[in-house]
């Protein structure tokens, strides 16, 4: 199918103020944050003298190190371990035929509509029994019971396209249920697992409900959380708070931006298997 001119110069038209109305917030954070400490801009009103020192204030003031540490250690708590169990269940889901699979999808599927903010109040209470309150572990756990429905949904997607005859093949070699696994499947699953690894990052890292319930020091939380308690203290400067924004924002725009084109990879090869 020939796109003509006029729907191709519409199409760029559209994308461009898309992107438009997509940069306008962080540009307006970006502007407001070189104004004055103490001061309340208004509009996108370059300052006469940009204070790129508040920057440096807030990364002190938000004990930045600190937080990226706790947010690191929360990312390696989650993304793994939900990457693992995602993938085997999606494996066994997927590609091996067990009894009862479609059952078990189906309710891995019920899963995907159980908002956040349905569960936070039970969750609460169970997390607190647990002893486990104002931990890392307070986010750690919950966070993989929640990411494991679309984790599973995403590599069942995947296995259930792998045709049976490379199995087969295996099988008559000698491999078992877990050599075919980790030698063939897995790697076979690799731009899937870094696009849902991606994924699963950027969830978690952006993470604000659960810790700002489950954790009340800020600095077991992770960046997001812990904008909460920044804002409470800073709320009355608006330059320095959207520099901490802005600080707070920056790992997860720049990881997007390193593996945006494996994800988006991943995601045209499975509409094309789909």
């Amino acid at each position: 199918m020939i796109v003509g001119r006029r729907e191709a110069w519409t199409g760029r038209l559209l994308l461009v103020l898309l992107m438009a109305v997509t940069l306008m917030p962080f540009l307006s954070l970006f502007v407001t944050a070189l104004h004055p400490s103490g001061s309340y801009p208004s509009g996108l009103e370059w300052p006469s003298d940009p204070q790129w020192g508040n920057f440096v204030k807030a990364f002190q003031a938000a004990r930045m190190i600190e937080l990226i540490k706790s947010s690191v250690l929360i990312v390696l708590g989650v993304v793994p371990l939900s990457l693992l169990l995602g993938t085997l269940a999606g494996f066994a889901i997927g590609h091996l035929r067990m009894a009862g699979r479609n059952l078990v999808f189906l309710v891995f599927v019920l899963g995907l509509t159980l908002p956040f903010e349905g569960i936070i109040t039970p969750l609460y209470y169970q997390v607190r029994d647990m002893g486990l309150l104002n931990t890392r572990w307070a986010i750690i756990l919950p966070l993989i019971g929640l990411f494991m429905p679309f984790g599973v949904f995403w590599m069942r997607a995947h296995f259930v396209n792998v045709p049976e005859a490379l199995s087969e093949s295996a099988r008559i070699d000698g491999a078992n249920v877990w050599q075919l696994f980790w030698r063939i499947h897995v790697p076979l699953a690799m731009p899937a697992l870094s696009s849902l690894a991606i994924l699963l990052f950027l969830w978690t890292w952006n993470q604000f409900l659960l810790a700002i319930v489950l954790v009340d020091d800020p600095l077991k939380r992770t960046m997001s959380g812990a904008l909460g308690a920044f804002q409470g203290q800073w709320g009355t400067d608006m330059p320095l708070l959207c520099a901490g924004s802005l600080l707070i924002l920056t790992p997860t725009l720049v990881i997007f931006l390193i593996f945006q084109r494996r994800f988006v990879t991943a995601l045209l090869q499975g509409s094309l298997k789909g």
